[in-house]
Order: C-alpha cells, then sequence, then structure tokens
C-alpha cells in the first residue's frame, strides 16, 4: 500500500507497513520527541495493526523548519493530512504533548470530518480540563536540560552531546511552549473510547490526572498504569503494545465494520 499522498510523508512515518492491517494507529510524540520514538512500537505491533508515526517540525529531517508552538495548530495540520488516510479506521495515541495533540485531531475528525476514531490512547498527560501551570519553555538551556534528564525522555546521546543538544534545543523549547500556553475549550465530548494509561511512579502525571480523560468522552474509557515514570513506555514496551492491540482488536467499531 502506498500512501494516499506523497507529501504526506513529511508528517507521516510508516517504519513498518502492514498492508493487511484493519486500523491504523497513528502516534503522536512527546515535547521533543520525534516519530522514531515509535520505531520499536512500530516493530512490535500485531499484523493488524499498522503504525503511523507523526513527524513535528523542527527536528530531525526537518530541523530547518520552525517549530509549531501551538498545540491547535499543530493539529490542524496534521488533520488535514489524515483526511487523506481514512482508508482505514484510524485509532490515536499520544504521549504527553502528544496527548493534547492527539485529542484535538479527535476533536476535529468527528466534528468536522465525521470520523469517529476507533479509539484514543492519552498517555503520561493529565485530562484537557486538568491545566497545570508549568513554564519550563521560559527557563534558560541549562534549565531545560535539566527537566529532560528528570524526565529521561531525550536520547541520552543527544544529552551528553553539547552539539546536537544545540541543535535540537530549539524544537524543545517550542514544543514546551506549545505544550504549557495550551488551553483547553469546552465543546461536546468525544463520542469514540479513550484509554488513559500512564506509569505509577509519574513525577510530573499522577496516575487521578490520567483518570480525568474520562470526562471527556461520551464512549467507553479505560484506565491502564504501568510500572514506571513519565517515560514508562520504554521498559513497559511490550505490555503496552499488548494492551493496545488487544483493545484495537476487541474494539466495537472495528467489530461492527
Amino acid at each position: 500500500m502506498t500512501p494516499p499522498n506523497p507529501d504526506d510523508s513529511l508528517w507521516l512515518r510508516r517504519f513498518h507497513p502492514r498492508p493487511d492491517a484493519s486500523v491504523r494507529l497513528v502516534c503522536f510524540p512527546h515535547a521533543g520527541g520525534s516519530a522514531s520514538f515509535f520505531f520499536p512500537m512500530s516493530e512490535e505491533m500485531s499484523s493488524g495493526i499498522e503504525v503511523v508515526a507523526v513527524q513535528y517540525p523542527g527536528r530531525q529531517d526537518r530541523r530547518t523548519e520552525p517549530p509549531v508552538e501551538s498545540v491547535q495548530e499543530l493539529a490542524r495540520e496534521i488533520f488535514a493530512v489524515l483526511t487523506r488516510w481514512t482508508d482505514l479506521p484510524l485509532a490515536l495515541f499520544g504521549h504527553s504533548m502528544g496527548a493534547s495533540v492527539a485529542f484535538e485531531v479527535a476533536r476535529m475528525l468527528e466534528q468536522e470530518a465525521g470520523v469517529e476514531p476507533a479509539a484514543l490512547f492519552a498517555s503520561g498527560r493529565p485530562a484537557p480540563s486538568q491545566h497545570r501551570s508549568n513554564e519550563i519553555h521560559l527557563l534558560d538551556d541549562d534549565g531545560i536540560v535539566a527537566e529532560l534528564q528528570r524526565l529521561s525522555g531525550t536520547d541520552s546521546r543527544i544529552l551528553g552531546d553539547l552539539e546536537l543538544l544545540r541543535f535540537a534545543l530549539p524544537a524543545i523549547r517550542g514544543d514546551y511552549k506549545a505544550a504549557e500556553t495550551y488551553r483547553y475549550v469546552p465543546g461536546p465530548q468525544l463520542r469514540c473510547p479513550v484509554v488513559g494509561l500512564g506509569g505509577d511512579s509519574d513525577i510530573r502525571v499522577p496516575v487521578e490526572d490520567v483518570a480525568s480523560w474520562g470526562d471527556h468522552t461520551s464512549g467507553d474509557f479505560e484506565l491502564q498504569v504501568f510500572p514506571g515514570g513519565h517515560f514508562y513506555l520504554g521498559e513497559q514496551k511490550a505490555a503496552v503494545v499488548n494492551a493496545v492491540s488487544d483493545f484495537l482488536m476487541s474494539s466495537k467499531q472495528l467489530n461492527s465494520a
């Protein structure tokens, strides 16, 4: 299967095509993250699920582009691309800032395109209505690096390489600005099922904040908690892949299609 539009490869990376997939899982990285963060998940995912990872501007092969410093603007750009990828049911998986972007994309899909996602997986992020005030994007470079080290979300090779870090920091700062200035605008609940995922020792996002995602859907809600901190996804990769796969393969939407 070839992409619906060759230009979409700027935004979407399909590491492991699944010609016989019955659902497409679109993955949204955290602040400072890139599409390659989801390569391991894509590699191990069930053959019935095709993983497509979003590549934000300002990093890796898009490093010459300025980062998008608004969650809503970023969601709008990605939504425009995803409307061409609805040949399969879409499920959305967002981690940290990516959960906010995925939520806004899900709203646009339902309200503007009439497309109900198979599921929204919101990982490591308080629900949109549970805003937490942080100003990490206003810190100096050393302050941002210290925060990255605390959360252990950026490749340790980058944190130890000053030259790489110098190139990465503008995108990281821009992402933090987008995440920290995001404000939820009340509106209709999602209709699709939502799964909240989190680490039981996440210093930034308590489990109760993840549980509050249930307030944002009229559909089913599940909370799944894994051992680990904010980036539990690394150590719990197999468990997360199994949880996502099991949920999607038993999805009411897919089974009734």
